[in-house]
């Protein structure tokens, strides 16, 4: 079916209270509709120890995954839920759709509606040795940047060839200045991103690449949360 929800979602549960989850703003999405899916929510709450509440009742793993996190979580807070999530359905047993996503559902503020981020094959690792050493890169180092989101107005875009920073951005100029980048080489853009930055930052980030029109630059997988 298709998923219909109000923008600030307001979820009543069995024990009669309501939680609330305000979900990451973006602009334009590309994916705007979504069918055959099953909501799961990362609330905030102050309450618990970590800070955040996990539910993800009735989830059937062959179907669409809709994936709500409070945008005031940080990355440190979300991603190993996150990641226990991506491990749950890649590993359920039975029966599997190999044609199901995930999706971050969040507010489209163009349309006044709900927007979508696919993450399906994005591989999360926190904890990890630095990709310029990591066994799960086979392109030349020439072609490899680092892109180190630290803050909104802290990235870096690092080669591995000499390492040294090509260019210090923001994420109000990050588009323009990957679109910027040489034409006749092809780039592989490895992400180092800060678990202190909250899933707004992120989403915002991730949406912006997601606009980058040079047909030479590429997204690597491999997301490194530091």
């Amino acid at each position: 079916m298709k998923y219909l929800s109000l923008l600030l979602l307001i979820l009543t549960f069995s024990c009669s209270h309501e939680k609330t989850v305000l979900l990451p703003e973006i602009e334009n999405a590309e994916i705007t509709e979504v069918f055959d899916i099953s909501p799961i929510y990362i609330f905030y709450d102050e309450t618990k120890t970590d800070s955040l509440e996990l539910n993800r009742s009735n989830v059937i793993s062959t179907t669409n995954w809709l994936v709500n996190i409070d945008k005031r979580l940080t990355l440190g807070q979300v991603i190993p839920k996150i990641i226990l999530l991506q491990d749950k359905k890649r590993n359920a047993d039975g029966h599997k759709n190999e044609n199901s996503k995930n999706y971050f559902t969040c507010n489209d503020t163009s349309i006044q509606n709900l927007g979508f981020l696919e993450f399906t094959q994005t591989i999360f690792k926190v904890n990890s040795i630095l990709p310029n050493v990591s066994s799960d890169y086979y392109n030349s180092k020439e072609k490899r940047i680092i892109l180190d989101f630290k803050t909104p107005n802290d990235i870096k875009l690092v080669t591995l060839y000499n390492d040294s920073i090509i260019k210090k951005s923001t994420l109000k100029t990050l588009k323009n200045d990957l679109d910027a980048l040489p034409k006749e080489k092809d780039f592989d853009l490895v992400l180092n991103i800060n678990d202190q930055l909250t899933f707004q930052d992120y989403i915002t980030f991730k949406s912006t690449l997601s606009k980058v029109e040079s047909p030479n630059v590429t997204i690597n997988e491999n997301e490194f949360i530091y």
